[in-house]
């Protein structure tokens, strides 16, 4: 848990310019200079000063609004720009699950996302591919050697988690899945995950070629699991599992 305010003061670098100077690297001159003349009309710079609840749930930009004016479609986003400023009632698509009725081994298991059986932002085959449930439940008589596939539309791809050991809560037996190291590790170090690149440092997941282009990066908490090179950049992390590893419990 954060030990701060969300009315403290934070200066970050400009997410919105960062993105949008990125997805316009392809539009035509006259569209990229009328964009350019944006970004000074409305004061935005390469940093910015917001309070972390404005960039968490959103603020009103100038440049948004004339964005989406003039160039409708371009920002995945409408109104108040922020990290979660979408996130709540939000919609990560249609999926299509089995029931189980037939075979209760498929029960929520994936049929189809958004019509999709597959997806086409990935590199190879596998990385494409659109395994186990949606996230929220999964087959029963689980055992150790089972593992907790699920598709995520907020990383763009499949997930899988690894039996760690059982455990108990309020009297009720669980199994604990946590993420392996490989997880976001980069083709290099992981093959399997070469289709997931360009890739950076082993512990950051790529995922601009499902945000538009900009420059989006998925990683755990303080950079936990990941290339030691990473945090050498950044002062102030101390990754531990306990408090930054990814984990489900399940009720076998």
């Amino acid at each position: 848990m954060s030990v701060g305010n969300e009315s403290d003061l934070v200066t970050i670098p400009n997410m919105l310019v960062l993105g949008a100077s990125v997805m316009m690297e392809k539009l035509p001159f006259a569209v990229r200079l009328m964009i350019s003349a944006a970004f000074r009309t409305f004061k935005e710079g390469p940093f910015l000063t917001k309070t972390v609840g404005e960039l968490m749930w959103g603020y009103d930009s100038g440049l948004v609004d004339f964005l989406n004016k003039y160039l409708p479609g371009m920002l995945p986003t409408k109104g108040k720009f922020g990290l979660f400023a979408e996130f709540n009632n939000s919609n990560t698509g249609l999926f299509n699950v089995f029931t189980g009725k037939d075979d209760i081994r498929k029960v929520h298991k994936v049929d189809l996302w958004n019509g999709l059986t597959k997806l086409s932002n990935w590199g190879t085959p596998q990385c494409n591919m659109i395994n186990g449930t949606a996230g929220q439940m999964w087959p029963p008589f689980m055992t150790p050697k089972s593992t907790l596939p699920f598709y995520s539309p907020d990383a763009c791809r499949s997930l899988e988690l690894v039996y760690q050991k059982p455990g108990v809560m309020q009297g009720i037996p669980l199994y604990r899945y946590v993420a392996p190291k490989t997880l976001f590790a980069n083709g290099l170090d992981y093959a399997p995950n070469e289709g997931f690149c360009p890739c950076r440092q082993s512990g950051i997941l790529n995922v601009s070629s499902c945000r538009h282009d900009s420059p989006v990066f998925i990683s755990h908490p303080h950079f936990y699991n990941a290339d030691p090179v990473l945090l050498d950049a950044v002062q102030g992390l101390s990754p531990n599992e306990d408090e930054h590893g990814l984990f489900i419990d399940i009720h076998p």
